[in-house]
């Protein structure tokens, strides 16, 4: 399977780099966000994970600013390392940041957060939500941990164009509530 998924992730990433060039033009990154928002709803009192895009991710950023606006507390992922899930360091527009882990930028300090919505970066999605992500199963083991623990929404964030035929799952792979594009809300 991990042939399979490696294809995949190819084809893919060369869609989201193509998006990544279009967007940067055409306006695709404030629907998105207010796709996202409007997903995520009244934001005041909550928890919620968002991400500092690497490589030709879409940006969260601008949602993320207007979420703390509205009283959210925001955090972004953190790795602890290999094999674990990720811990989330709170977040806001003015934070310092410093390069951690895989070329991320996180915060050079804050507090720690348990979110209740995650805002999860992929490199491609299927019709029924399923996630492909870098391989690492760090999402994975993340959402897992956080629903073990109480209710937990994620919702991916991609570009249109990285959506894919059914993807091959594993028992290990969960699926998202919601993936948010430019283009609106796909739900399983």
């Amino acid at each position: 399977m991990s042939d399979v998924k490696t294809a995949l992730r190819q084809t893919a990433h060369a869609a989201r780099k193509q998006a990544f060039e279009v967007c940067a033009q055409s306006g695709a990154l404030a629907a998105a966000t207010a796709h996202l928002l409007a997903e995520i709803g009244p934001a005041d009192g909550h928890s919620i994970a968002g991400y500092l895009p690497i490589r030709t991710e879409i940006d969260p950023r601008p949602a993320m600013a207007a979420l703390h606006q509205m009283g959210a507390r925001i955090g972004v992922p953190v790795i602890a390392g290999a094999g674990r899930p990720l811990d989330f360091r709170l977040w806001t527009p003015e934070a310092a940041l410093i390069p951690g882990p895989f070329g991320a930028l996180i915060p050079e300090r804050g507090d720690w957060i348990t979110p209740d919505t995650l805002i999860v970066p992929l490199v491609g999605f299927d019709a029924a939500c399923n996630r492909l992500g870098y391989g690492g199963g760090f999402y994975d083991r993340t959402l897992a941990r956080l629903a073990a623990s109480g209710p937990v929404r994620s919702l991916g964030f991609a570009f249109a164009a990285q959506q894919l035929p059914p993807l091959p799952t594993e028992p290990t792979d969960i699926a998202l509530d919601a993936i948010v594009t430019e283009a609106g809300v796909i739900r399983p």
